[in-house]
């Protein structure tokens, strides 16, 4: 298992768009991505399970990855993060 912490930093949390376009981000591979947010977690592949997290900004969540593919997936939902939120 692979994970890393981010700190979100968009003004606005994890909102819809970003939200999104995460979830799409995370369906590119087989492993499987967990977001995480205090007592709180959800699978990356779902939109509405990463919008129940109510991730505001400055907030820190932590990025769960298992599977065949979780150096690749790691790498670039990390990238994403950085890009992105």
């Amino acid at each position: 298992m692979k994970e890393f912490r981010y700190i979100i930093k968009d003004a606005e949390g994890i909102h819809a768009r970003p939200a999104g376009e995460l979830v799409k981000e995370a369906k590119n591979f087989a492993s499987a991505v967990k977001v995480v947010k205090g007592d709180k977690s959800a699978d990356a592949k779902k939109i509405f399970g990463l919008m129940g997290l109510g991730v505001k900004q400055g907030e820190e969540i932590q990025v769960q990855i298992e599977g065949e593919d979780e150096q690749q997936a790691a790498a670039a939902l990390a990238a994403f993060l950085k890009a992105n939120l």
